[in-house]
């Protein structure tokens, strides 16, 4: 079953629909370094790199893939410039990546689709974005439903939210959300393994800093044999001595008084905890710290803390990969929904 995935990024929910058994024909988002990344990670697959307002199924997209047929969409549209001032402006042209996604579906009919997104999008006006997207798929004959699932109940070792429409052409599929596993993996679960860096800001490839120590870690290095993109920040003294008084867990609010108020914002000075999942992996904002050492995560402990394998290398500057580790969907997560989209077009039952 072939898929193809819109604003890809460095691509962890077709990553997901990867190692669910589909095969990923093309990437097509506006950052070129994540594409590259996307490429690199998935085989095969093609790219394309521009607006995806001007993208067409028959001038950009067939001609990559020739007679090959799209059996799902899937994608994140951004929801930066979600404005509407009543219920007819969803046609808003700051709304054009939303509507983008809706007219590549209704040119390609593909037979499912998955839309995921942050689950403030629920409510955002009063439901009426919510509404609008699910009032013109169901006016395009697709049956849509949506929930709020969080990666951590999906063996992932954070607690990232959010919201995942999904959408089938034909009625009598009926789709289940994937049931939560058991076990939640914490972040020393997830990274203890890694190399402290501790003394050094570390290099390119790298050796780990013991064997695996639990299933995740298995799971991760399943296809490595060692560490990229683990390189440390390097953080001024005043800074680590700051981050040092922060507990496993804590923030600014843990900080004497001296301390409190240099950075002014909710999430500041925020520690990892150490026997729970991360919270939400942003983009490399320098806010959150490693459970244990004094220094903010590396790319690496992003990664494995969304859930990417090892395997799985970053490619452009730091910045850009913490970019595309923050943006991305979580990799187990997204194969969840994968399997779950496949045993729906398999005709498979609960």
């Amino acid at each position: 079953m072939n898929v193809i995935d819109l604003f890809c990024g460095a691509g962890g929910l077709s990553y997901g629909f990867q190692r669910a058994g589909f095969d990923v024909l093309v990437g097509i988002d506006s950052d070129q370094k994540a594409l590259e990344t996307f490429e690199l990670n998935h085989k095969g697959a093609k790219i394309i790199c521009g607006d995806i307002t001007k993208v067409s199924y028959l001038e950009d997209i067939k001609p990559l893939i020739g007679n090959k047929t799209i059996d799902v969409i899937i994608g994140g549209p951004p929801c930066q410039g979600m404005s509407l001032s009543g219920p007819r402006r969803f046609d808003d042209p700051r709304n054009r990546l939303y509507l983008s996604y809706i007219r590549l579906v209704q040119e390609i009919r593909p037979k499912m689709f998955v839309i995921e997104n942050v689950p403030g999008l629920v409510g955002l006006f009063g439901g009426q974005i919510k509404d609008s997207i699910i009032k013109k798929f169901t006016d395009m004959g697709y049956s849509i439903q949506y929930k709020i699932l969080c990666a951590a109940d999906y063996g992932v070792p954070q607690n990232r939210r959010r919201v995942v429409f999904v959408g089938a052409r034909d009625g009598n599929m009926k789709f289940s959300y994937p049931e939560p596993t058991i076990e939640q993996v914490t972040c020393s679960m997830a990274l203890s393994d890694l190399p402290p860096l501790i003394d050094a800001l570390g290099k390119d490839v790298q050796d780990y800093a013991s064997a695996p120590q639990n299933d995740y870690q298995r799971l991760m290095r399943e296809n490595s044999s060692e560490v990229h993109n683990h390189i440390a920040a390097n953080h001024s003294e005043r800074v680590k001595k700051i981050i040092s008084l922060v507990p496993p867990g804590g923030n600014y609010k843990d900080l004497p008084e001296e301390y409190r108020h240099t950075r002014n914002f909710h999430v500041a000075w925020t520690r990892f905890p150490k026997d729970k999942p991360a919270p939400t992996i942003d983009t490399g904002h320098r806010h959150h710290f490693h459970y244990k050492y004094n220094r903010v995560p590396t790319v690496r402990e992003c990664a494995r803390l969304q859930s990417f394998p090892d395997d799985f290398i970053f490619l452009g500057n730091k910045t850009q990969q913490f970019r595309q580790v923050g943006n991305a969907v979580p990799p187990l997560l997204a194969e969840a929904i994968a399997r779950q989209v496949m045993r729906t077009m398999n005709g498979e039952d609960d």
